[in-house]
């Protein structure tokens, strides 16, 4: 019975909330919340909510081992990271400390950690949001990973001190780790391109990073997010975090579960987290105030800021160690941000679109570490998007004696092809403001390269409002998106797969001819 409860909740309430528009996340967790009602009911078995943990914890601990696969040191070390993330934990910490005492009467210790718990965003949602909009590279991405890469951090040594928990002697061997590198990515090149690059991921996320960190005293979490971090730097890191793609997202609606299955709110414990979630506004404005005051352009800013306005799973880890009676209040209020900050974040930039205007007068007069090129200089064509795809286009246009520039929403991708002489620069094609500084008067002809159909939509379009007359060439992932790719201002579209057969049948026949 649990596997068809479990399974049966979680599939029918994620499809009834995306036929309104939100993500299936936030029918897991109405789907939790029904389960801890009805499940008793019928027959679901007593060892559920343990189960659900567990899977849970493993989806969270490979969730992270992804992200660890795209991160760079060097963004966690960038000022408006450390900066913005402890600036904002300390404001947090001192507003809502005082508040909690004199609204709810507690004392100053609980007054303390509760304000701790709620001063941390949400590791897991915001990174599913960002990936799920292929925005993780971006730079408003980057910045928010790093900044809860710091928090998660925080909340290590909150447990640490609260919970009289220590790291052992063995935990020294943590600063030996990066001699381990060499070895894992031997290991990843050795592990082929099938089940053993799978098991490879398991091993380094649950197994080295989850449990050899859990031995030495230190946080699982953070240990899945190191293995990760040891290994982005290898040219197969990506198709190492795709192989657990899958398996991820199963583990992770476990997670949203568990949530709903931690416990039925009372009245206080409901009053409590809807406070809590109207205090929301307040957590999304203090980020988006701090980063701008660290230079950031108001669209980055506000990106970054909406990507960080849900309050923790880490809050409920911390409340589960040192403040087990306000677990069930902080669990409501965890649900509730998820359900505010979740179609929030899916309307993300037409928001910022609608509001430009407004926002735009907090952005600093000053060189922002988030600038973009205004000049295209002698290129001849534009390229939007430097992966794999857009890589094998630019060096096609090269052969051709043509002069490509290449443009990437990924500023350390960007930095890469710069390194290896490419002409490459950092540039969002969802950045009105990209558009209305640049001009475009010497380029001929724009491929577009992206994954993601929104920004090829929005670079379609805004090429054509600009004035660009020349053609626009697009590759599709399916045929659902050729025509709203057409209709946005492409001259053509290429399915990817399908041209890769037709070049394929074409180097066949031409074979054939010769033999």
């Amino acid at each position: 019975m649990f596997e068809v409860i479990t399974i049966s909740f979680a599939f029918f309430f994620g499809l009834a909330v995306r036929q309104i528009g939100l993500p299936p996340l936030v029918g897991f967790l109405a789907a939790g919340f029904a389960i801890n009602v009805f499940g008793p009911a019928l027959g679901l078995p007593v060892y559920t909510g343990e189960t659900l943990e567990h899977v849970a914890h493993l989806g969270v601990l490979m969730l992270l081992f992804t992200v660890g696969l795209k991160l760079k040191l060097e963004q966690i070390a960038q000022p408006q990271v450390v900066g913005g993330a402890l600036l904002h934990f300390a404001i947090s910490v001192l507003v809502f400390m005082p508040g909690l005492k004199l609204i709810m009467g507690l004392d100053w210790n609980t007054a303390l950690l509760i304000a701790i718990a709620l001063s941390f965003s949400s590791t897991v949602l915001a990174a599913k949001l960002l990936e799920t909009k292929r925005e993780l590279g971006a730079f408003h991405g980057r910045t928010a990973i790093g900044i809860l890469i710091v928090q998660d951090i925080i909340a290590l040594v909150v447990l640490a001190v609260w919970s009289g928990q220590t790291p052992n002697v063995w935990a020294l061997f943590v600063f030996a780790l990066p001699l381990l590198r060499p070895v894992l990515h031997w290991l990843l090149d050795f592990a082929g391109h099938d089940e053993l690059l799978v098991l490879m991921g398991m091993m380094l996320s649950l197994v080295i990073g989850g449990m050899g960190f859990e031995a030495m005293g230190l946080s699982s979490e953070i240990g899945a997010l190191v293995m990760g971090v040891l290994l982005s730097t290898h040219v197969r890191a990506k198709e190492l975090g795709a192989s657990l793609w899958s398996l991820k997202e199963v583990f992770l609606v476990g997670f949203f579960l568990q949530i709903g299955l931690t416990g039925l709110p009372d009245w206080g414990a409901m009053a409590f987290a809807v406070a809590a979630g109207l205090a929301l506004s307040l957590k999304g404005a203090l980020f988006f105030a701090l980063l701008v005051l660290f230079k950031l352009r108001a669209r980055s800013a506000f990106l970054s800021a909406l990507s960080l306005t849900a309050y923790s799973e880490f809050g409920l880890i911390v409340a589960a160690g040192v403040l087990p009676e306000y677990l069930v209040p902080l669990a409501i209020a965890v649900s509730i941000s998820f359900v505010i900050s979740a179609p929030l974040n899916r309307f993300a930039h037409p928001l910022f679109e609608r509001y430009e205007a407004a926002l735009g007068h907090f952005e600093r007069d000053t060189v922002h570490p988030d600038e973009q090129p205004h000049d295209m200089g002698e290129a001849d064509v534009l390229i939007f998007g430097m992966g794999r795809t857009g890589s094998a286009a630019y060096k096609q246009i090269e052969d051709e004696g043509l002069k490509p520039l290449g443009l990437d929403a990924d500023p350390y991708k960007a930095k890469a092809h710069q390194q290896a002489g490419r002409n490459v620069l950092f540039a969002d094609a969802e950045d009105s403001n990209f558009w209305q500084g640049c001009d475009f008067g010497r380029i001929r002809a724009a491929i577009l390269a992206m994954d993601d159909l929104e920004a090829k939509l929005i670079a379609a379009r805004s090429l054509r409002q600009r004035g660009f007359a020349g053609p626009i060439v697009s590759h599709a992932l399916h045929e659902s998106h050729q025509d709203r790719i057409r209709e946005a201002g492409a001259d053509y579209t290429h399915l990817t797969m399908n041209q890769a057969g037709i070049t394929l049948a074409e180097r066949a026949a031409e074979a054939m001819g010769k033999d």
